[in-house]
């Protein structure tokens, strides 16, 4: 469960019991193929691999040869590689669904009397939805009451115009009851009761499935794409190479072909592939458990890279729990800070009365909800709430009039009453005040807005109607007063917003608020608010303009969802990388354009969500910056594992072709690169997944997001890294096979191959806070890691059987500790080329 609010209906709808009872019988209100994959599929996926048919393929030739417990044994390596595979495959699998779960759409239902929000997937027949603007349809139903409701229905009937919907007996052809899963309300708000769920569905019979978490290729899997295609293609000629010498040079084709797929399994780095999957969708599920949700994994790439954060003040910045801290009406001027106080002046009264005239019944907004909360505090003995009236028609916010009015039909009253609410300004215009009393409106105001209130005026009006006038102008409103509403700051804000500081990254405060009122709050969080941007300044400002202001502006005041598009594209127009967020339906383009569209989960449309590649679950600014940090951490992480591949496959390819082409024995047979691949694959996903961030990970200017992960400097390095450990191992086997036997040349060679790559393992993770200090950051799969490997290595060294098929004899502790010398010299090396790496840096800085 998601959520809960407290008011009660007269629709009761079903209880707790019920609906578990007929979510047993019907299943999740879920499409079919939103299962994900399962295990088979991850098996048959799996075994295409080309390194998994190559080692099929020796196994192949070596029953061709004979050896039927050197062929076993391969199969048998495979099938422990593939269980690894299916290990890790389905961590992401499962992390991949959860997020699924998590992000459906959401349902508000009323269930036991009250109003709860449910995941989507809880939806069952008999239940009972709330229905707004915004909001996705989650389940077949029929309309049971509802003022002007009208739905896009365009994903069903491929018809853009919005469909009317009418309840009950009043329905018509052209305005039915019936409403349709996956499809959106544009306007109004409803009740409707499920009819029909998942496959059962309009939807679902059509055989729809919707992906809430899309597998999109991003920029980094095309460039990995790409240099994973060069090497298998080297791998390949040279492997072909390789077979045609050897087979020419000593006529055995079948040793031959062993020696060239040993060679092609070496050079093919399948774990790029891996480390792409595994990393980013296990930090989505650990951003799963810091309040964000991730829609689109490839977003996860780009929040690393964000150098402009577009923020909402209410809500995001502040706490969204409004209390009205301060009234002005008739000459009285009231702050409400003292919590004891009983009553209220008389003058306040209709000030608040119709300010909740202004709200809607049940209200959602949170400031509308302060209004009633107000008026059951102070006036609930007074005449001054009207349970019994019935609202008859009502006008909506609009860009043009920041301001909405009810019309409401009294108990023996002639004339309707005509409650409004808005922006000071746009009910100052209604009430068509003289200048002297505008300038005291504005003077107070001003004041309010000092102390960091939104400020609301209150209007009134009486209409014989109906009909009723085209807009609120035709009225003859009455100015009625002012109110201030206090929303605190989140106490985490500050912290939060010094961090982004740190990271290089720009705060930029969008909201709908007077100028002042957000210059107050921009300062308790530590943004800079000298320089302000008004819509109505931002109206009158050609693009480039637009760009040269938005370079230096901090706060962005008395903006339009409609503006925020114009913000996020003039943004990136400078270079930035922009994340916004948003929550409505007309934030939907802003969040779209955006490199990263950020949509509130709690009080956020179904519209908005759909639109952006993350979602904050607790609408906190804070969860933004943990999910900037966690984007940098999974980043790094991405390019340790990724140069700890690349390194470790250069001494292993080397040592399949050097020994050949130099007329010596063969080093390494398929069945000891497969050995090898048992500790490659949980080091490279496993390993480096579960680093924590570096410590200065956001203390870094956001990185460039046109540069590639893995090129340049990194790539030379990591060919460096490997190239040392080809060396050392080579130079044991050198001296192995002077001194010693075949079989003991090889296992020392392995074991020094083995025992270096645990040496890159411990390089690459440390990065540049050195080995030692590394050492002491925790990482329990590490240490894992460290231990089945060389619990790998044991095996085949002393386990008779193994060492017989690796052709191999056990090492004396002696030539152990040489094994170990060489992995040590490496670490000497690694550390060598990162301080050299370093220096060159900071010369071309």
């Amino acid at each position: 469960m998601i959520g809960m609010t407290t008011p009660l209906f007269d629709e009761r709808g079903l209880t707790a019991a019920e609906a578990a009872r007929q979510l047993a019988a019907d299943g999740p209100n879920a499409l079919p193929g939103d299962g994900g994959r399962r295990w088979y599929h991850i098996v048959r996926e799996t075994v295409r691999d080309p390194m998994f048919s190559l080692l099929l393929a020796a196994a192949g030739l070596y029953l061709l040869l004979g050896d039927l417990q050197e062929s076993l044994s391969l199969a048998l390596m495979v099938l422990v590689v593939i269980g690894l595979t299916l290990y890790q495959e389905g961590r992401t699998e499962r992390a991949i669904q959860a997020l699924r779960d998590l992000s459906s759409p959401r349902a508000r239902v009323i269930r036991d009397g009250r109003v709860q929000t449910i995941a989507g997937r809880e939806l069952v027949r008999g239940d009972v939805m709330l229905l707004a603007e915004g909001d996705r349809v989650a389940a077949d139903a029929a309309l049971l009451s509802a003022g002007v409701l009208e739905v896009d229905e365009s994903l069903l009937t491929g018809e853009s115009v919005p469909v009317s919907k009418q309840a009950g007996e009043g329905a018509t052809p052209q305005a039915t009851a019936a409403l349709h899963a996956g499809t959106l309300v544009v306007q109004g708000q409803g009740l409707a009761r499920v009819t029909a769920t998942g496959a059962r569905s309009q939807m679902g019979q059509i055989g729809h499935t919707l992906q809430t978490v899309q597998a999109e290729e991003s920029p980094l899997r095309r460039q990995t794409r790409t240099l994973v295609h060069r090497l298998a293609w080297l791998g390949l000629s040279l492997s072909l190479l390789l077979v045609l010498i050897q087979g020419l040079m000593h006529g055995d084709w079948l040793q031959a072909l062993l020696a060239g797929i040993a060679l092609a399994i070496a050079m093919l780095p399948e774990e790029f592939t891996v480390v792409l999957t595994v990393l980013p969708a296990l930090g989505a599920w650990r951003l799963s458990h810091e309040q964000v949700l991730t829609r689109r994994i490839a977003a996860i790439e780009t929040l690393g890279a964000t150098s402009v954060l577009c923020v909402d003040k209410t809500g995001t910045l502040t706490v969204n729990r409004m209390r009205v801290a301060q009234l002005h009406a008739q000459g009285v001027d009231l702050a409400l800070d003292d919590p004891g106080r009983t009553e209220l002046p008389e003058p306040v009264h209709e000030l608040v009365e119709y300010a909740i005239l202004a709200s809607r019944i049940d209200p959602y907004d949170p400031m509308e909800q302060a209004f009633h909360a107000l008026g059951q505090q102070f006036l609930a003995q007074t005449e001054h709430l009207h349970h019994h009236w019935a609202l008859v028609h009502e006008y909506a916010l609009t860009h043009e009039l920041r301001a909405m009015a009810h019309i409401w039909q009294g108990d023996e009253q002639a004339a309707h009453v005509v409650a409004a609410k808005g922006a000071p300004e746009a009910i100052v215009d209604l009430c068509h005040l003289d200048a002297p009393r505008r300038g005291e409106v504005a003077a107070a105001v001003d004041a309010m807005a000092a102390r960091g209130l939104r400020v609301l005026g209150v209007a009134r009006a009486r209409h014989a109607g109906p009909p009723w006038p085209a807009g609120e102008h035709d009225f003859d409103f009455e100015f009625v007063g002012l109110l201030g509403l206090a929303d605190p700051l989140r106490e985490e804000i500050p912290q939060a917003v010094r961090e982004c500081h740190e990271a290089g990254i720009r705060v930029v405060m969008i909201t709908g608020d007077y100028p002042v009122t957000a210059r107050a709050i921009a300062r308790q969080a530590g943004l800079a608010a000298q320089d302000v941007l008004s819509g109505e300044e931002m109206d009158g400002l050609a693009d480039a303009a637009l760009q040269q202001r938005l370079r230096t502006v901090g706060i962005c005041a008395r903006i339009t969802p409609a503006q925020k598009l114009r913000i996020v594209q003039a943004l990136q127009a400078t270079g930035a990388v922009v994340a916004m967020t948003g929550d409505g339906v007309n934030d939907a383009p802003a969040l779209k354009a955006a490199h990263v569209g950020v949509a509130m989960g709690a009080r956020g449309t179904d519209v908005a969500r759909e639109a952006a590649a993350i979602v904050l679950v607790d609408d906190n600014f804070a969860s933004i910056v943990r999910a900037v940090r966690q984007g940098r951490r999974i980043y790094g992480n991405l390019r340790k594992s990724m140069s700890y591949i690349m390194a470790v496959h250069v001494p292993i390819a080397g040592m399949a072709l050097l020994p050949l082409l130099l007329g010596w024995p063969i080093v390494l047979f398929p069945m000891h690169i497969a050995l090898l691949e048992l500790a490659i694959d949980p080091a490279c996903a496993m390993v480096f997944e579960n680093e924590p961030a570096d410590a200065d990970v956001m203390r870094q200017p956001p990185r460039d997001p046109a540069a590639p992960l893995f090129a340049g400097a990194t790539l030379v390095q990591a060919v460096l890294q490997g190239l040392g450990v080809l060396v050392a191992v080579l130079a044991l086997y050198v001296w192995g096979s002077r001194a010693l036997d075949e079989p003991q040349a090889r296992a020392l060679a392995f074991s020094a191959l083995v025992l270096g790559n645990l040496a890159l393992i411990l390089s690459n993770r440390a990065g540049s806070c050195g080995l030692l200090a590394s050492l002491r950051v925790p990482n329990g799969m590490l240490w894992g890691v460290t231990a089945f490997t060389l619990s790998l290595l044991a095996l085949a060294l002393y386990f008779a059987p193994l060492t017989r098929v690796l052709q191999m004899a056990p090492l004396p502790p002696g030539l152990l500790a040489l094994g170990l010398a060489a992995a040590a010299a490496c670490l000497a090396w690694f550390r060598g080329l990162g301080y050299l790496v370093r220096l060159v840096a900071a010369q071309k800085a």
